[in-house]
């Protein structure tokens, strides 16, 4: 069965972190829709051009078993700023379907939304202090309920395929992962 996936992007994200969850779920057969809450073309943290697939609004009425939130300063700013994004992400998680963020973004969005309460997450070192639940903040991956949280770019194949994991099963997650993080 293939899952949907959603992927917003802004001005100024980490393409690092993007680019590698799209990518990544992608290999899994994911359909990944890239949705960008500024213009079609954006302008990544370090200057790379990105052309999503659409405008957020044109995903205002979808349904997706997976909203994941790539970070980036100002990007995850611009993200958490979206109003359809965010009715969105509360949609996703009132519903009990997964919601995902990496880097800044779970505290500059999820937290900011109070989407982490009552969560275990982690976040970008940088942010540690700002993540009101510090249970967790060591950890590469957090899984916690319908919420997945991630630190950073280094940690970016580990997050997208421990999403593959939860949408779909152990078996495909270890395939990718044996062909992106093979250690022979």
């Amino acid at each position: 069965m293939i899952k949907k996936v959603l992927v917003p992007i802004s001005d100024g994200i980490e393409e690092l972190e993007a680019i590698g969850i799209i990518d990544t779920l992608r290999r899994a057969n994911a359909e990944v829709t890239v949705a960008s809450v500024n213009n079609l073309q954006i302008t990544d943290s370090y200057g790379t051009k990105i052309i999503a697939d659409k405008l957020i609004e044109e995903c205002s009425n979808k349904q997706y078993d997976l909203i994941v939130l790539p970070g980036g300063l100002p990007g995850a700013e611009h993200l958490r700023d979206s109003q359809i994004l965010t009715d969105l992400i509360k949609k996703q998680a009132a519903e009990g379907k997964y919601y995902a963020a990496i880097c800044a973004s779970p505290v500059v969005i999820l937290q900011f939304h109070g989407l982490l309460d009552g969560k275990k997450a982690t976040v970008n070192p940088a942010l540690a202090d700002e993540l009101i639940n510090k249970d967790e903040i060591n950890k590469r991956v957090v899984v916690d309920g319908n919420c997945i949280t991630s630190r950073a770019g280094g940690t970016v194949l580990e997050f997208a395929i421990k999403l593959i994991e939860l949408l779909y099963d152990n078996n495909k997650a270890e395939k990718i992962k044996s062909v992106l993080l093979s250690q022979k």
